[in-house]
């Protein structure tokens, strides 16, 4: 895949790598694929839509601000270990479906 799983990278060492991730009303993230665990929290809030790699709908939620998430890779799945119940495919796009800016902080964990 293209994408990357932020819009920018802050920080990489040998045991992690932050991202910040923007997403502007209606506009959606290039395609791309978790290959790590990661927690994200949400900086600004919106309703968020996850499609898979065929672009097909997968399911929406709120990232409010102040949310955190957490994912692990498990055979090409990403499931939640925060008890929200949520699975998606590692590779997947995002498109933001909320009237304001949506933006994260996303902390990949190296193994």
């Amino acid at each position: 895949m293209t994408g990357t799983v932020g819009t920018a990278k802050v920080y990489e060492n040998e045991r992690m790598v932050i991202w910040e991730f923007v997403l502007e009303p209606g506009k959606r993230a290039a395609c791309h694929t978790h290959q790590l665990d990661y927690v994200f929290y949400a900086l600004e809030g919106s309703r968020l839509e996850v499609f898979d790699a065929n672009d097909g709908f997968l399911f929406a939620f709120d990232s409010n601000q102040g949310d955190a998430f957490a994912f692990r890779c498990d055979g090409g799945e990403l499931i939640s270990t925060d008890g929200r119940g949520l699975r998606a495919p590692a590779t997947q796009s995002a498109r933001n479906a909320g009237a304001g800016r949506y933006r994260e902080m996303l902390v990949e964990t190296k193994q």
